[in-house]
């Protein structure tokens, strides 16, 4: 009996040292930082989306996204053009606070405190991948590979970390893709949480889409949106811009109708981009759009039926961009699953802005009305987060850099101006949360003419300040007149509604130490 008990009692302790790696390995999994994989396209709007809107596209791995984990749809940016708004989303701050106010005359100061930058110091590595449209070289990446200004959709150059400029062949969303999934792959210290930012050219003008891609959605015919022939009525500062599908949309670099005896504005800089392309690119871009050019030449639309053709065509491009956008998307998606990363990563997919798909007749972005103010934003969980479905509470881009710092157990630094969303991811709801959001765009006089405004935007009502060489106020109630089409500014019975919205703005423009609020002409510092 002694033997069979030392017997039971030499089993128990093999059986225990058997199970013990297993249940530290276990533990060691469940204690692991969260991976962060941030997808960032550019000028993609949430109406060109399905998980948002499917009136237009079907994007079934970007609706995979939102399937398995979360749906923002009161996402907003703070200032909406591309440098700018990547500025805001790294810094966490509004553009008073990073000093990056426009593409025309701002260099991003890379030696101020940025998120990868306090992730780095946490231990994670950090990545850059594509579009960056700061001016400066990125700095708080272990490695990054970058395009110069805007990039080319074919055949494209990249800066490297070591200075230099090379080509690489191919279609860009893809090639961004390639070398995002090589880095995770062959790359990374698989001993380290990673943040990777994946940031793609698509869908930016003048959507030149994949040859493989060229001949999709030639069959659809859109409906005009309703606000399409907008007469801009008691609003000057929209009726101003020069974001015009009908006026200001060039039929060759735009609308790609080249042909030796055609000029526009933008033709030389249209050549460029297909002198670009490699043989077997052009044959197959003439193929296709040579057709379409002889019949647009023959027929000479004219007046409403030209203005109607513009946005078939604008549709369409838009369209095959987003198509090759998607398939990429869900590759990174199919490489995460295969490699079992999925569990412990936050998989996040937005864009720098929202865009007009014929809204107000325009194309573009920049104005704080709804389609370019607000932006897609969604999420795939990692597991121990089980919220799912719709968030609802109105967040900004200012608020990502707090997230991914406290969803990596990194203290939030108090004078980021966002917030955290993680209180959100978890399915609170908390009563303090923000109650309205403050917006400031800079860039006038520039491309596409949109005047200089900030204002404060609320779940009933917007109020907008346009500037500098104009003094115009607009008001909106956003219940009642979701197209922002009846300024209410002025009418006395409003006049209680904007008193509180001004002392609102004036409190968040404080918060934010903005200059404008002191006068107009000092917007900037």
């Amino acid at each position: 009996m002694k033997n069979l008990n030392l017997f039971y009692s030499m089993a128990g302790l093999s059986a225990l040292a058997a199970t013990l790696p297993s249940c530290q390995q276990n533990k060691s999994e469940a204690n692991k930082p969260y991976n962060i994989v941030y997808i960032m396209t550019d000028d993609h709007t949430a109406q060109m989306m399905s998980c948002y809107d499917t009136r237009y596209i079907e994007t079934p791995n970007l609706d995979r996204i939102a399937a398995d984990g979360v749906r923002f749809t009161n996402s907003f940016v703070a200032n909406s053009l591309s440098g700018p708004s990547r500025a805001c989303m790294i810094t966490g701050k509004h553009s008073c606070g990073n000093k990056f106010y426009d593409n025309t005359t701002c260099v991003f100061d890379s030696a101020q405190q940025t998120f990868p930058k306090l992730l780095q110091k946490a231990g994670y590595q950090t990545a850059l991948i594509g579009k960056w449209h700061l001016e400066s070289l990125p700095s708080g990446f272990d490695y990054w590979e970058i395009l110069p200004g805007q990039g080319d959709y074919y055949n494209p150059d990249f800066i490297t970390q070591n200075n230099d400029t090379i080509q690489k062949h191919g279609y860009i969303t893809n090639l961004i893709t390639d070398d995002a999934i090589d880095w995770m792959e062959n790359k990374r210290d698989r001993n380290k949480p990673f943040c990777l930012m994946i940031h793609h050219k698509a869908i930016h003008r003048n959507w030149m889409a994949d040859t493989c891609n060229l001949a999709l959605y030639e069959d659809k015919t859109f409906l005009l949106p309703e606000t399409f022939f907008d007469d801009y009525e008691g609003r000057p500062a929209a009726a101003a811009q020069e974001m015009s599908i009908v006026k200001d949309m060039d039929m060759i670099y735009d609308l790609k109708m080249l042909r030796p005896d055609k000029d526009s504005r933008l033709k030389t800089l249209y050549e460029s981009f297909l002198g670009r392309m490699d043989k077997e690119q052009r044959a197959a871009w003439d193929k296709f759009y040579g057709p379409i050019i002889e019949d647009f030449y023959q027929k000479k639309p004219q007046g409403k039926e030209l203005a109607n053709w513009k946005f078939q065509r604008y549709m369409r491009d838009y369209m095959k961009t987003v198509k090759s956008l998607d398939d990429n998307v869900g590759r990174v998606l199919d490489y995460l699953k295969e490699k079992g990363l999925l569990d412990n990563t936050l998989v996040v997919y937005t864009s720098d802005q929202g865009f007009y798909m014929g809204e107000h007749g325009w194309f573009d972005k920049r104005f704080m009305y709804e389609e370019s103010m607000h932006t897609p934003l969604i999420m795939r969980l990692p597991k121990g987060f089980d919220r799912r479905g719709d968030i609802t509470e109105m967040v900004q881009n200012i608020d990502y850099a707090p997230t991914f710092l406290e969803l990596a157990g990194v203290e939030v630094p108090e004078d980021m101006h966002g917030i955290s969303l993680l209180p959100l991811l978890k399915g609170g709801h908390p009563t303090d949360w923000r109650t309205a959001l403050y917006y400031h765009f800079y860039e006038y006089p520039a491309e596409h003419m949109v005047k200089r405004h900030y204002g404060i935007r609320t779940n009933k009502y917007k109020l907008i300040h346009f500037y500098n060489d104009i003094d115009e106020w607009e008001l909106y109630d956003l219940q009642k007149d979701p197209n922002e089409l009846h300024n209410l500014y002025g009418q006395s019975e409003y006049d209680s509604i904007v008193n509180n919205l001004k002392k609102q703005m004036l409190e968040l423009q404080e918060e934010y130490n903005d200059p404008v609020r002191f006068s107009p002409d000092r917007d900037k510092q």
